[in-house]
Parts: C-alpha cells; structure tokens; sequence
C-alpha cells in the first residue's frame, strides 16, 4: 500500500532524486494482484513488503527466510497493522518432509493478570478506554516467531533477514492516502503520546500523501535485534523500556486522556516463548486442509463449516444456495467456537471432536435449502453429538480489532508459509515505545471482559499467562500430498469467514485464485445479521437470500487476503486484492 524511497529495484538516479526532493513520490516496485512464474513468489498488502521478501529469495533465501524479511517491512510500511510489539501465527508447509507445522506466537497477558483484568468498580471497562491503555498490551511474540521460524526452518539469520526493513525505515516510505486516512483516524489519542505524535503526526498532523515517512529509531530497533537477537526485547535494556512504558504510559501532561497502567514485568518477557502446535487438519473434497490450532480459533472455526459442507455439492448449486449454505455453516462454527475455544493451555478445548465429521454432520442436519436459521444459534456439543440438537445458551461473539495483515510466500523448492500476523487495533494501544520506533499492541482486548453470556462457561476470561483467543486462519492445502494452495487474511472474526469463503469460491466453485479472494464478501458470524460489503449486496442473490431469510448489515470492505498457488506447469502463481486496502502486491522471483 505504501512505497519505499529506496528499494533494491530502485535506481539510483530516482534515489538520488527522492532524496533532494522528499515531498516527490520515488519511483516504486510494480504493484500487481497476481504474479506467475519461477524461483519463488511473495504476496502481501504492501510492494515494499513484497520487495523485501523477493529480495531475499533472489539472494538463494527459502520462504521462511523471506516470510520474516516480508513481516519486519511490514513493521515499517504498515506499523498500524503489525510489528515487533505485536504477534502471530505462523503455518509452514516443508517440501521435503510434506509436513505441515505451525507456530503460535499470540501475545500473553502478565502472571499477574486474572479474569477481573478489564473489570472497575463491578464493571466491564468501556472497550476503547481498555483499548488505549496498558492494560491492554500483552507480551510480544513477533520477535520470539521470527527467531524460531529462522532457527528451524530458515537458512538466514536474523540480521541478514532484517536489512531490507532496516534500510526501508532509515530511507523512508512514500506516504499514501489510506496512511494518511489511519494516522487521521487515531489523531485523538495518537497525540495524547508525544513520542507517538512525534513519530507519526510530525508538526502536530497526519503526514501529507506524497511526504516521506521515516522512522530512524526502528531501524536502530532492528540494528539491535540483528546484532545481539531477539533476547534484546525479552531480556536486554529493550525489555525494561517496554515494561516502563506499560507500566508507566508516557502520557502529555497536557493531555485530559485516561490512560490506565498495565501490569506487564520484566518476568513476562523473560518467560514469554513460541509454541510449536500440531496443525488442525481435515479432510475437504479429498484435498487435505490444514490451519492453526488454539489458541487461534481459526483451524477449528474453518474446518469444522467445510466439514459441515462436505456433504453439500455447493460445486454444482446454484449460487443463491451455494451463498446460503456457506453463511449458514459459518453462523453455526462461530456458535460451537464461542462457547469451546480459548487458549488450551487453561480451557480444555475439545479441537479434535469441533474437526470431527461426526459432530460436523450433528450440526449440518440444522440447515435448510429454503429457510435462514435465526441467530444466535446455541452451540452444540462436540464431545457427545446429537443429530439436529443444540445445547444450552448461545453466546454472541465479541468485537475483534480489524486491522491486522497477512503474507503468503513460496520459494523454488517447493516450501511454503502463511504467516498472519498483528498488533490488534488500527493502530494498537496507540502508545509507541519512546526511542524504540514501534507501537505496542492492545492484543488483551480479543479476551471477553466479562462472560458473554451470564451463567455460561466462558473459555476467553482473562488470566495469568493466557493467550488471548484469536480469529488468523493461515490455511494450506495440499492435494495428493503435494501444495495446492495457501491463503490467509486480516479482518478480526471475519478473517474465518473471509477465508473459509477463498476456500470455497476456489475449490468448490473453480474460480482462480486472483479471483476468488476477489469476490464480494459477506461474513455470518452467528450474528443477527451477517456483514456484506455493498458489491455483495449490489449482487442479485443478495435478494433471493433475504428471500431465504438472510439478513444483512452493510460493511465497507472485509478482509483483504493474500494467496500462492503451485501451477499444474509447476510455475508459482501469487495472488492479493484487487481493491481492497487499495490493491495488494503480488511479486514473483522470475517471470514468465
């Protein structure tokens, strides 16, 4: 979405000329929502991103290595959506042993916290007081997943990964209008920080389109990172600023903002560690489909609906009822997430049963050809299905912050990584490290306040050490043992949705890739309504699903997925919006 002054396929005459003349908009990597051809390929929302991760492949670099140089640009051109002050899930498909394995690096709320984290005076705090406060920041994992992605899977270290985003953020990016429109959208609380308004609203404003954005204490961040590893952030001088600003939030005096400390230590930092998890896996249409595990909620949210629509031919539906059939499996995954899934570590989750076939057919006898169910749909039970039944109290699902971002890479040797990651809120707390260059995440807002539903067990109640439940879906599919496809999404709870829908449009419904992330979205989230962008409801089915009794709210846009797929002529083909968040950047090592 943004674009660098300086990047490798820069020349350094438009270099040169950007220098001398900051306010000029350089010359920029293509942006293009679909690149095919040979030695590797990157999808992301940003062309710096995408050239960053190019950059290392054409450097003999695998997709691991190129995932995380891809991300920590992602940290400098979208520092609104990610960063190293947020977290993550990373999914990685192995070329040479055909395993698929995952990397849970969700933040942690602090030893200290429990379920009354965001609770005052017998009351849930307001969200966007919780929001904008140290409460809200949970321990990084970003840095802790590049680390462990490199050391297991990797050929690079972490500071040669590192330089393409070090270079972006001493160079500076070229401002865009959906920057701008982000910085202007935070202007409030942004400016209650000073070194939060000093970074990104220089002069007391959001930056011009056009002008220059750089950010020379994140490079420095990164300089530090590459040369003594990410035990700088969990453990070094790095660490204690973290915890002094949580603890103490560098407010302006001047400011009448209410900004609550946090309770994050030293002693979470130290402790704070990747998860490597057993990836959810089921079997759709004879492909194998294989995505996150809790704490996420995405593998099981997205498995168990293609499971409830595996006795369906959606294929061949009309596509009235194919629409149909995808919201309906969607609004009754969201009920069965809502009541089961939380962090394992504390909630016994019952992730093999919400995947198994059994429970998934318990739950697709609910749906008609002719009739909406009515939300909110109560749960059923996966450790004993009953045909049609549901059990207890249905539970609404919470808000989720929308704007985290997703990449997709695959290299020349067949590997793959899908890799969501984020800082929660456009924006996160809103509080930016002084002298650091990055803002810390509010990731502690995904738990529930307070139960959802009085009386009924809720498994995403805050506590010591958990891990907030969380919505990132990266998805891959392999077919006969081999990569098919990947695709993954930002968007909060509608990332399951947006993906499941990709799925679909893709396997069941044959469009290209390029198209089926494309399509008009609409996300059934066992809501009384289900959000559709206005294309969808410009669409004539949109009709004859109010017909069937769908309801809809409208929504601006949702989502904004990337993708790769492994051509049957053996070229790599990458694919990202067309529209949305102004376009995607597809790039391939080698055209052709």
């Amino acid at each position: 979405m943004r674009t660098s002054r300086m990047v490798a396929v820069a020349t350094a005459a438009v270099a040169a000329a950007a220098l001398v003349a900051p306010n000029t908009a350089a010359a920029t990597p293509t942006k293009s929502p679909v690149a095919t051809g040979y030695g590797g390929v990157v999808a992301s929302v940003d062309p710096d991103a995408s050239a960053a991760g190019i950059e290392v492949l054409r450097r003999g670099g695998n997709a691991v290595d190129a995932a995380v140089a891809t991300a920590a640009a992602l940290g400098v051109t979208e520092p609104y959506s990610a960063g190293i002050g947020g977290g993550g899930y990373f999914v990685y498909y192995d070329a040479d042993t055909h395993e698929v394995s995952t990397l849970d690096g969700r933040e942690t709320a602090p030893k200290s916290a429990d379920d009354k984290l965001f609770v005052e005076n017998g009351k849930p705090l307001p969200f966007a007081e919780a929001v904008t406060s140290g409460l809200s920041v949970g321990t990084p994992g970003t840095p802790a997943t590049w680390q462990s992605a490199l050391d297991r899977w990797g050929s690079i270290d972490l500071d040669e990964a590192l330089r393409p985003a070090e270079r972006i953020a001493s160079n500076g990016f070229v401002v865009d209008s959906t920057f701008r429109q982000q910085t202007a959208d935070n202007a409030e609380r942004f400016s209650a920080f000073p070194a939060t308004r000093a970074l990104f609203m220089p002069g007391g404003q959001p930056p011009a389109v056009g002008t220059v954005m750089r950010n020379p204490d994140l490079a420095r961040t990164y300089q530090l990172l590459g040369r003594e590893g990410v035990e700088a952030l969990y453990r070094g001088d790095l660490a204690k600023d973290i915890v002094s600003t949580v603890r103490h939030p560098p407010v302006d005096p001047a400011s009448t903002r209410v900004v609550r400390p946090g309770k994050l230590s030293t002693e979470d930092l130290r402790a704070y560690h990747t998860i490597r998890r057993d990836p959810t896996h089921v079997r759709y249409r004879g492909l194998d489909v294989y995505g996150m595990a809790p704490s996420s909620s995405g593998g099981t949210t997205v498995g168990e609906s293609l499971n409830i629509l595996e006795d369906t031919d959606i294929k061949h539906a009309s596509q009235t009822q194919y629409l149909h059939h995808f919201l309906e499996s969607s609004r009754l995954a969201f009920a069965d997430r809502n009541r089961w899934v939380g962090d394992p570590a504390v909630n016994s989750v019952p992730t093999r049963q919400l995947l198994s076939q059994r429970f998934a057919d318990s739950r697709a006898c609910l749906i008609s050809d002719s009739k909406a169910l009515t939300s909110p749909v109560a749960p059923g039970d996966p450790r004993d299905p009953e045909d049609c039944a549901d059990t207890g109290t249905a539970a609404p699902t919470p808000y989720e912050g929308e704007n985290t971002t997703n990449l997709t890479v695959a290299d020349r040797w067949g590997n793959i990584v899908e890799y969501t990651l984020t800082i929660e809120q456009t924006g996160g707390s809103g509080i930016v490290v002084p002298g650091r260059g990055f803002l810390l995440n509010n990731e502690l807002t995904d738990f529930s306040f307070s139960p959802v539903t009085p009386g009924v067990p809720d498994p995403n109640l805050p506590g010591p050490g958990k891990r907030p439940r969380s919505s990132i879906s990266p998805t891959i599919v392999l077919r006969d043992g081999q990569p098919w496809f990947a695709t993954g999404s930002p968007g909060g709870a509608t990332i399951i949705t947006t993906v499941l829908q990709v799925l679909t449009e893709r396997i069941d419904r044959g469009l290209p890739l390029v198209r089926a992330i494309a399509a008009p979205r609409a996300s059934q989230r066992n809501g009384a309504a289900a959000d559709a962008e206005p294309a969808f409801l410009a669409a004539p089915e949109a009709a004859q699903l109010r017909a069937l009794g769908q309801k809809f709210a409208t929504s601006a846009e949702i989502g904004a997925a990337t993708g790769v797929e492994r051509l049957p002529d053996g070229r790599w083909q990458a694919a990202a919006e067309t529209t949305r968040r102004g376009g995607g950047s597809a790039m391939v090592v080698r055209a052709g």
